[in-house]
């Protein structure tokens, strides 16, 4: 392995693990409040046009790192609006018309 892969290596491996506790606390709290539709939305738009430059590269540790990247947008858009929705049908049965924030 060339010096080049190693720090492709590298830094995939430190790149997912500092989207491991967003995902681990959104997934435990269900707690999308800060996060944004459009966001998350323009993230995972962006993340599909980007993979057909990624996915043009020789298999390598950019592959991996964006599938990571595809896979954790994926989820936060899923989490989002399946936590949104039922976060107002709570409000609605309780009485209390508020929008998600």
């Amino acid at each position: 392995m060339d010096l080049a892969v190693i720090a492709g290596v590298l830094s995939t491996g430190l790149f997912a693990m500092s989207y491991l506790p967003m995902l681990v606390k959104a997934a435990r709290t269900k707690d999308l409040s800060s996060y944004s539709l459009g966001n998350i939305a323009i993230t995972n738009v962006g993340n599909a046009v980007h993979s057909v430059y990624v996915f043009s590269l020789p298999m390598g540790p950019i592959w991996f790192l964006h599938t990571f990247y595809l896979v954790a947008s994926a989820l936060m858009l899923i989490w989002f609006l399946r936590y949104r929705a039922a976060w107002e049908r709570r409000n609605r049965l309780a009485g209390h018309p508020e929008r998600v924030p």
